[in-house]
């Protein structure tokens, strides 16, 4: 086992925002030993976050959509056969546990709510507080590095940036309103009211999403009648959309990817928390945040980490006290 690691593989086969929380590994492991090689391992859908990454020499994709066993089986020996000097497992279940204690590497890191990290070389807490989920994360590999965590990291290309070049033809505002989670959702008729109270105040206004968002998009925009609008869910790609991002003067966005999206590219965003909370560990870092939530007390929320299809007292409060002013006054 190599004193100072030289290379490295980072698993993170969970979610979109995820595998960005964890980019800031890759970061840190940079910047403490720019000589290092770096690879990822990420689920099949996602890997269109890192491509061309310029600190990943490889990213290896697990496809659990099909023949998910038999492809894991094939992973772990395509691994093996890498005999990375260090593994670090960022995500916490049972498949990701045997791939790590099976992939024959020099040392095995990860959190101790693996099912399997009785086998690893080392294992650390993982506890939902007020700390932030890169700062947790990066407890894996502070004896490794130092105490200071790095921001997670978004390298869209070239060709990202001119893909949305035309869309930057003043200022405009960016508007994700959908979530995989009914509970993370901020109403469609909210969004119509944000986008009414801003009518005329910038050039253009992206609703952003992916393909399966197109329609919830498209009755947003069409109730909100005004031609400023353009619905660009499913016609960007994730870099494409951060690239967009970047320069807009304001990033609307519920607790969702898109939040963690603007966050890689240090954008302004203003995050809508539902029935979450910032204090799980997952709001936004962008140098210019804002976190958007209701001023109610109510003692159901927050009703749980992930978010429902449904809420679960079937008022869902804590979306509809949410008002505009407090999402236009992130303007001021």
């Amino acid at each position: 086992m190599p004193l100072r690691p030289k290379s490295f593989l980072i698993i993170q086969t969970a979610f979109i925002g995820d595998v960005i929380l964890a980019t800031g590994l890759i970061e840190k492991l940079h910047q403490h030993d720019p000589e290092s090689k770096i690879d990822f391992l990420l689920r099949k859908g996602n890997e269109g976050l890192l491509v061309g990454h310029p600190l990943i020499q490889e990213v290896l994709i697990w496809d659990k959509t099909k023949s998910k066993i038999k492809n894991l089986f094939k992973l772990i020996q395509r691994i093996r056969a890498k005999r990375y000097d260090c593994l670090v497992n960022v995500h916490r279940f049972a498949s990701s546990g045997m791939v790590t204690a099976f992939s024959g590497a020099g040392i095995k890191i990860g959190f101790s709510k693996n099912p399997l990290s009785f086998l690893f070389t080392k294992r650390f807490p993982h506890s939902i507080n007020k700390v932030h989920e890169v700062a947790r994360n990066h407890e894996l590999i502070k004896e490794l590095t130092d105490p200071q965590y790095a921001r997670p990291r978004l390298y869209p290309s070239t060709k990202d940036f001119e893909k949305v070049n035309s869309f930057k033809n003043g200022e405009y505002i960016c508007l994700a309103p959908t979530s995989v989670w009914f509970t993370k959702q901020l109403p469609a008729e909210k969004w119509i009211d944000l986008l009414g109270s801003l009518r005329g105040r910038y050039t253009n206004y992206y609703l952003l999403g992916a393909p399966g968002d197109f329609a919830t998009c498209e009755s947003i925009r069409l109730a909100s009648a005004n031609e400023s609008i353009v619905n660009l869910a499913g016609k960007l790609s994730f870099l494409e959309s951060a690239a967009l991002m970047k320069d807009a003067g304001m990033s609307f966005v519920n607790d969702s990817a898109p939040m963690h999206i603007a966050s890689a590219m240090n954008a302004p965003v203003a995050a809508v928390f539902c029935s979450t909370v910032p204090a799980f560990g997952f709001g936004p870092l962008s140098e210019q945040s804002f976190v958007v939530e209701t001023n109610e007390k109510l003692a159901c929320r927050p009703c749980g980490l992930h978010g429902y299809k449904d809420c679960p007292k079937g008022h869902f409060k804590c979306a509809y006290t949410v008002k505009t002013e407090q999402l236009v006054s992130v303007l001021k």
